[in-house]
């Protein structure tokens, strides 16, 4: 997403936010919009992005798995004698 964009979406939620004919529950989602593209717009006024690197470069060729929980470790084993209940 571009810088101009960024900048359209932040005027448009801005605009949504001061005439009021919003419904209640989305002022919230406004606001957090306009605060998210602000602070987006803030990190790209203080990096320069000649100097990054490519994406691929800064992950370091490709994408790796990072710990997971396996929640069938935690599961209770059952005697193989005794029926399964399920829901009915």
């Amino acid at each position: 997403m571009t810088r101009a964009e960024l900048e359209r979406v932040k005027e448009w939620a801005v605009d949504r936010l001061t005439t009021g004919n919003e419904p209640p529950w989305s002022w919230y989602q406004l606001m957090k919009l306009r605060e998210a593209s602000e602070a987006l717009l803030a990190g790209m006024a203080t990096q320069p992005t000649a100097d990054l690197p490519e994406p691929a470069e800064r992950l370091g060729a490709g994408l790796r798995l990072v710990g997971g929980a396996d929640l069938q470790d935690n599961a209770q084993p059952h005697q193989e004698t005794q029926p399964v209940q399920l829901p009915t």
